[in-house]
């Protein structure tokens, strides 16, 4: 990263602003919501600024820049609309040691300012180094819809608790999970309802118990959708923070595992054909033991977990051994590729109906009930059907459907390496001998198909 993020503690500190225009405001009133003392140099200053020179929030120097002005200030802000100005401030300040900010100038500057999203003590600060203010404003304003006011409140208790949480709980890790039962329990609801005083009361409650349930593991079955990290769902995302270890499939990118929290340990359990890093008897095993142990346990699957993704028979361990679980959904690849790639898997005028298969050969054979597959008006998605394309070609013209059914291979779809080859169902395996379709490809064969050309919206890298 270009910028390392930190967060200053300007209480009472002497900060320096050059300039008095609006710039220089929105810069003055961002240091005192900081706390900082401020100083503003110039012989002109805004109706706003003067207000706050009146109110005796900030002192106002009124003159032309000085090098003289510049001594022990903990920073300098250079806000004129003169560059050689703002230039000489950065040199004397430079020369000082003081960190200095040059408005639309990050490369001159010691450090930038950040689009701020305040919800004290909870603050958040979006960047883009300088290249794209707006678009950091775009961002924040976004966060603004998912971080509501009262998580302000939520800090705000939780900190006057910390000490003694810290007092009860010696481990670092029985602290989180205290927090982290404290933050999707009732306690958050009440504040996030605006009833503080029942959440403090429960808070202390839940402190007082002797029982330390906290130490009882858990296992997160979550879905990780097609590839596209944008269609994680809130809740996936908010399970992902609160892992201490992750076992994670092939199929789930690094752009996703990179939202899952910081100190988890990261495990690959994943299988591809006729290869299994881990079998599925050692995975069930894995998510038992390391629940055994207290452990907060994050299972990411590709794609849905319930959707030719063994996620029961993992669960059905954990239910044996009375460990408690949760299980999120995530967007299968039969819906998130289909869409990427402009093919509604149901259109009133060429399906009214969808059937899921997978194409995994057992023992060499694809072993499906054809007759189903071959119905008119239907869509057929075939997951994992690379390897068995030939024989699944041969078998649904042999039952009924006609060589010339219009057929799609696409592949890592949602994702910058997509990829949609259009074929019928006759020609699809010298298509795949041509083109060499890698893993995870997705075979969706039905009139719907032709709908790409028309309804293709998706553009990859």
């Amino acid at each position: 990263m270009d910028y390392l993020p930190i967060f200053l503690d300007l209480k009472q500190q002497h900060c320096l602003v050059i300039g008095g225009g609006s710039v220089a405001t929105r810069k003055s009133k961002l240091l005192l919501k900081a706390q900082a003392t401020v100083t503003v140099v110039s012989p002109e200053i805004t109706d706003a600024l003067k207000e706050l020179v009146q109110q005796g929030q900030i002192s106002w120097v009124q003159s032309l820049f000085s090098p003289t002005q510049i001594n022990d200030q903990r920073l300098v802000i250079a806000a004129t609309d003169d560059e050689k100005i703002n230039q000489a401030v950065h040199e004397v300040a430079q020369q000082k040691n003081i960190l200095t900010n040059l408005t639309d100038n990050p490369d001159g500057s010691d450090f930038i300012f950040a689009s701020v999203l305040d919800r004290s003590p909870i603050i958040v600060a979006v960047s883009s180094g300088g290249e794209s203010p707006v678009l950091a404003r775009n961002l924040r304003a976004r966060l603004e819809t998912l971080i509501p006011p009262a998580y302000s409140k939520l800090g705000e208790l939780m900190g006057k608790y910390r000490g003694a949480v810290k007092q009860k709980f010696g481990e670092l890790r029985q602290r989180r999970q205290f927090w982290d039962t404290v933050l999707s329990g009732p306690v958050a609801d009440h504040v996030m309802a605006g009833r503080e005083g029942i959440a403090e009361q429960i808070l202390q409650q839940q402190l007082a118990d002797e029982s330390e349930t906290v130490e009882t593991g858990e296992v997160f079955l979550v879905g990780a959708g097609p590839g596209d990290p944008e269609l994680l769902t809130f809740k996936a995302l908010r399970l992902m923070q609160q892992a201490d270890i992750v076992f994670y499939d092939r199929l789930v990118s690094k752009e996703i595992l990179a939202l899952a929290r910081k100190e988890a340990e990261l495990v690959y359990v994943g299988k591809q054909r006729a290869w299994h890093a881990v079998r599925q008897e050692e995975i069930n095993n894995l998510l038992l033991e390391h629940a055994k142990q207290g452990k907060r346990v994050l299972r990411l699957k590709g794609g849905d977990p319930f959707i030719f993704g063994r996620g029961g028979e993992e669960i059905d361990t954990l239910a044996e051994n009375n460990i408690p679980f949760q299980v999120v959904p995530g967007i299968t690849a039969a819906s998130g590729c289909a869409s990427y790639a402009g093919i509604p898997l149901t259109h009133r005028d060429y399906a009214q109906s969808c059937i899921f298969v997978t194409g995994q050969l057992k023992e060499g054979e694809l072993n499906l009930n054809w007759s189903v597959l071959v119905k008119p008006k239907q869509t057929v998605v075939v997951y994992m059907g690379l390897a068995g394309l030939s024989q699944l070609s041969q078998k649904l013209q042999e039952h009924g459907m006609p060589a010339d059914m219009p057929a799609a291979l696409v592949q890592q779809g949602t994702t910058e390496n997509q990829k949609v080859w259009l074929s019928t169902i006759d020609e699809l395996p010298e298509l795949a001998e041509r083109e060499k379709p890698i893993a995870p490809t997705l075979l969706i064969i039905g009139e719907v198909t032709k709908l790409h050309d028309k309804l293709a919206w998706f553009k990859s890298g």
